[in-house]
């Protein structure tokens, strides 16, 4: 019986073949996978013929297809449906995956041939793509220890494989614990709260098998309760579930693996000569140092905890006027910045969620899409990892541009957040090739589904990062899409949340779920005058989990983890009414993976360079301008890694951004 994942793909445009796939087929694929792998790099590496261009840096573009085949399906279903085998494979795989990588950059004969090339990169003829792929490719192998030898290289394989297995048990613990955590409800409990929060609460209590309502720590199920519930007591337990992810003691508890973790990276950074982590980290960002991103970010904190403060005294008095004694506390916060907002801006969530109903704001994203780059959705029927996935066949002028497929309901084999990913990423070299890109979402599955205004913004962002891929036209795989700065990865999804709030888009696909009706021009005036409404709090809530991240992994704490949390928090004056938005137990952006690690500042980073880009649409005053969407897609989205990201911005806006921009998006400004 031969392996579906190491067969040829007849599938429509070679999609994994998700429903001959069994958890089974995983492991000895990758075997076989890994063989292929090394195989052909130790024929680039031990090729007679002297290093070009093409037989070592181009060759190895593709080397790691058959790896990519096997783990593109994996790594799906592990972080969007997952089972207890994928999890015990996610294990076991991860530290393979780190000597595996490791036998690649210690591959000295290999390096060798790149060194050469890189030192000789003037004399090469190389286009601008070109040379980008060969310091990428030269600085990863530096960076990844392969100028090391002896004991320094032995150790920093040690320390690689010992962080794979740590980031690995980080994020299942944090999942463990949100599929474990759940409030149940009772019929008296649910007084008060909106229709769509009563439903999503059901259908959750459904999938726990619990016969009635619960609240999980689900974002889109206990943000909702956070902001509707009179019940203070139910709102405490919720909102202490939610901050205690990963810190409940026994099995499932981070707060040793985020130590580890730290000093692991630590140590990495000082064999490769850095004098910290985040040097390390940043040394290939826009930012380039931890201290022009400190500066960045405290810039921010000043007016945005002004702004928090004085929000505090508002909520205080109203909490105070409710005939409770005591002083605004974080389970506090959202109910009643709720019930100012109603007052202020006569504007109920309640009100407002029957008009955003998921499958016309999906609608919407592409509408968006079609007027901004002339894209256009079919829906395809697909055989996937799990029946709530959608797909699309993505053309222009009737040419294939991508796949797309979303999966958007929260379910327990799911892991919180959302995200975007590539099962296949564009290429040009050695074939043209399509991408299939992935949206994952979280949100409460009801019928129908009803989306927040923060969810439809993270559905346009999300696909934000969709079109990044989509419109990708580079030669190599290793530079296409979103493999760019992390920095600057954020500014094509944080850009996008711009059109999604349009009146004009809003008036189109903003209908009542039961009348049809259109959204009225009074309500999206109201929107549009309470978008900055509460932006104290989720700036400070952001920055806190930014500052506290940056100042991890450039002093990493040599006593409680916790209490380092506490003392950054301290220093800068953070507000007792509000809490990180990532505490260290459940910061999977820092601690799931090097990713966002000393990088969570990159959406405010990016923040101010999409204020500043949406500022050029509105300069202009036409959010669908043709000329200036092709020349965003020209000098940003198609580019992918292909050139310096500060050179692709400045090719847009003709300049760099400055931080204004983003504090009157905000409402900060003074």
């Amino acid at each position: 019986m031969t392996n579906p994942l190491l067969d040829v793909w007849d599938t429509p445009f070679q999609v994994p073949p998700f429903a001959k796939i069994t958890t089974a087929d995983f492991a000895p694929a990758l075997d076989i996978a890994m063989q292929d792998d090394l195989a052909k790099i130790d024929a680039i590496a031990q090729n007679p013929e002297p290093a070009t261009f093409a037989n070592t840096i181009e060759a190895l573009e593709t080397t790691s297809e058959l790896m990519h085949k096997v783990l593109s399906p994996f790594y799906a279903m592990a972080g969007a449906h997952t089972n207890p085998e994928l999890d015990a494979l996610m294990r076991e795989f991860s530290p393979r995956l780190a000597a595996h990588g490791a036998k690649i950059s210690g591959n000295k004969a290999l390096f060798q041939r790149i060194e050469s090339l890189w030192n000789s990169k003037d004399t090469l003829g190389l286009n601008e793509e070109q040379m980008m792929l060969l310091k990428d490719q030269y600085l990863g192998f530096v960076r990844s220890g392969a100028a090391l030898t002896g004991d320094a290289e032995s150790r920093l394989t040690e320390i690689k494989s010992r962080l794979s297995v740590l980031c690995t048990t980080f994020t299942q613990n944090v999942l463990a614990d949100e599929r474990d955590w759940f409030m149940e409800l009772s019929e008296d409990d649910l007084e008060g709260l909106p229709d769509f929060l009563i439903e999503a609460a059901r259908n959750a209590g459904k999938e726990k098998g619990v016969n009635g309502p619960v609240i999980t720590t689900s974002r889109s199920l206990i943000t909702p309760f956070l902001q509707f519930s009179a019940r203070r007591d139910l709102r405490e337990i919720a909102k202490r579930a939610w901050d205690a992810r990963g810190a409940n003691g026994g099995e499932h508890d981070n707060l040793a693996i985020a130590q580890e973790i730290l000093t692991l990276r630590q140590e990495r950074a000082e064999l490769l000569g850095y004098k910290n982590f985040a040097e390390f980290k940043l040394e290939t960002e826009m930012a380039k140092t931890p201290d022009n991103v400190r500066d960045l970010l405290m810039n921010v904190w000043e007016p945005a905890k002004s702004a928090a403060e004085r929000d505090a005294k508002i909520l205080s008095s109203m909490l105070h006027a409710d005939g409770i004694n005591d002083a605004l506390q974080a389970w506090d916060w959202r109910y009643y910045a709720e019930q100012r907002r109603k007052a202020e801006f006569d504007l109920d969530e309640a009100e407002i969620k029957p008009y955003f109903e998921l499958s016309n704001m999906i609608n919407a994203s592409f509408h968006v899409a079609g007027r901004l780059f002339g894209l256009k959705f079919e829906p395809i029927e697909l055989d996937l990892y799990h029946p709530d996935c959608k797909s699309w066949r993505v053309t222009r002028d009737d040419a294939d541009v991508a796949v797309f497929i979303g999966d958007y309901f929260a379910r327990g084999s799911k892991r919180s957040g959302a995200w975007c990913s590539a099962m296949r990423s564009q290429t040009n070299y050695p074939s043209p090739e399509i991408p299939i890109v992935v949206n994952v979402c979280n949100f409460a599955k009801g019928d129908p589904c009803l989306l927040s205004t923060d969810d439809v913004r993270t559905l346009f962002h999300e696909f934000g990062h969709a079109l990044h891929q989509m419109l990708s036209n580079v030669t190599y795989r290793s530079l296409s899409g979103t493999s760019v700065a992390r920095d600057f990865v954020e500014l094509p999804s944080q850009l996008y949340e711009h059109w999604a709030m349009l009146p004009e888009i809003l008036k189109q696909f903003a209908r009542h779920v039961d009348t049809d009706e259109s959204i009225s021009d009074a309500l999206i005036e109201r929107i549009g005058q309470a978008a900055t409404y509460d932006m104290g709090f989720s700036t400070v809530e952001y920055l806190a989990s930014a500052i506290v991240d940056l100042e991890y992994h450039t002093n990493v704490p040599n006593d409680d983890i916790m209490a380092a949390q506490s003392r950054v928090l301290d220093q800068i004056g953070m507000p007792s009414e509000i809490t990180m938005r990532h505490a260290t137990p459940h910061f999977a952006h820092v601690f799931a993976g090097d990713g966002y690690s000393a990088g969570y500042y990159s959406y405010m980073w990016s923040e101010v360079m999409d204020a500043d880009a949406f500022a050029a649409f509105e300069e202009i005053e036409d959010p669908f301008d043709a000329d200036l969407a092709r020349k965003l897609e020209n000098t940003v989205l198609s580019k992918g890694g292909s050139v310096e990201p500060d050179v692709l911005y400045t090719q847009f806006r003709g300049r760099m951004p400055g931080i204004n921009a983003l504090l009157q998006g905000r409402g900060l400004a003074t």
